[in-house]
């Protein structure tokens, strides 16, 4: 009996405390305004440039606004959400969920594990307390929730580069290329007796066409990125998420 009491307790209680999500709105939006906050005009400008974004590189970035998100808090919110869902391609993993709670006054960013390497914790941080929660801290609701997400498409394209520290590794490929480049910078000298090591055969070794290579393409991607910024207002209807998963990756901050 008091077994059965016991499990009828669970039951009930699981069922009080349990967390209701939002669905999706039909037809499907990547900006999805529960509260009421952004006027159309907003909620239309934050929609052309996020379909745009997931039309050029398949990566969706959700901005979920919410009253609250209690009794969990905001990093199992936003992770439970996106898994739900299923922010991002499915197998690219390649998605991010901007969540704000308007009455907890939270603001949780999201990553999953496809774009973890090009927006770290540290990255994620800072888009939120430094692009996003100072307009809010105004009331300046659109103009956080803008800057934010430009922020983050710029990283997520390779626009921006987080700095070692921010992401959290150790840059150990730079000594690596140095040793590779002093190796046979040490041999050429010893094969010409210490001379002429200017006079061109250095150039077209491995080392230097490689380093050189690596730059042009870096070249090509940052031009890459400052088109896509162009065409931002010319995507179509967003065809909805993709069926992408979540770790645990990400930051957020209040106001």
């Amino acid at each position: 009996m008091k077994n059965t009491l016991f499990y009828i307790f669970l039951f009930i209680s699981s069922g009080l405390f349990a967390q209701d999500f939002p669905a999706p709105p039909s037809p499907p939006r990547i900006v999805n305004d529960f509260v009421g906050v952004l006027s159309s005009q907003e909620l239309n400008a934050l929609e052309q440039k996020l379909v745009a974004f997931d039309d050029t590189t398949s990566s969706q970035i959700a901005v979920v606004i919410v009253k609250t998100v209690k009794p969990l808090d905001m990093s199992s919110y936003a992770l439970q959400l996106g898994r739900k869902w299923g922010v991002g391609q499915k197998g690219k993993n390649n998605g991010i969920v901007l969540l704000w709670a308007t009455e907890d006054r939270k603001v949780e960013l999201a990553v999953a594990y496809g774009l973890e390497g090009a927006i770290p914790d540290g990255i994620a941080y800072r888009i939120v307390n430094q692009e996003i929660l100072p307009y809010f801290k105004r009331s300046e609701w659109y103009n956080g929730l803008n800057s934010g997400t430009d922020a983050i498409i710029k990283y997520a394209s390779g626009e921006y580069k987080a700095e070692p520290e921010e992401a959290g590794e150790f840059p150990i490929w730079g000594f690596v290329i140095m040793l590779i480049i002093l190796y046979f910078i040490f041999r050429s000298m010893k094969n010409n007796g210490g001379g002429n090591i200017g006079g061109g055969k250095y150039r077209s070794g491995w080392p230097y066409t490689t380093y050189t290579g690596w730059g042009n393409h870096s070249g090509n991607w940052g031009g890459g990125g400052g088109g896509f910024g162009g065409g931002g207002g010319g995507g179509g209807g967003f065809g909805g998420f993709g069926g992408g998963s979540f770790g645990g990756g990400g930051a957020g901050g209040s106001y």
